[in-house]
């Protein structure tokens, strides 16, 4: 079941996930990390988190809306996910949030 947040609570939520993950964050001077966007939260925790990180993050975020960031960053040729990751976030999305699936029905 999907907890119902606010915006006040749900930006809380992601600058604690910002804080707990601080050191994915290791080239942003400390008093800018709470100013990082989602975007980069979500791209910080798939290529460098653990499996904890990542439950975090969907369970904080949601998995459809993280889904469709990835699938929006990773449409373009050149983004900063590592090849393995994106292989397999891709499949993962396909499979936990076909929506946002790149793949096509014919």
């Amino acid at each position: 079941m999907r907890r119902k947040t606010n915006s006040n609570s749900l930006n809380a939520d992601i600058q604690n996930l910002i804080r707990q993950n601080c050191h994915l964050f290791w080239w942003v001077p400390d008093h800018k990390k709470e100013q990082l966007t989602t975007e980069s939260l979500i791209e910080a925790i798939l290529n460098y988190g653990d499996a904890r990180s990542v439950k975090q993050l969907f369970e904080t975020v949601g998995v459809y809306k993280v889904a469709g960031i990835f699938r929006q960053q990773t449409s373009n040729p050149r983004n900063n996910y590592q090849r393995p990751v994106k292989h397999y976030f891709s499949l993962y999305f396909d499979k936990h949030a076909p929506e946002h699936s790149q793949k096509r029905a014919d």
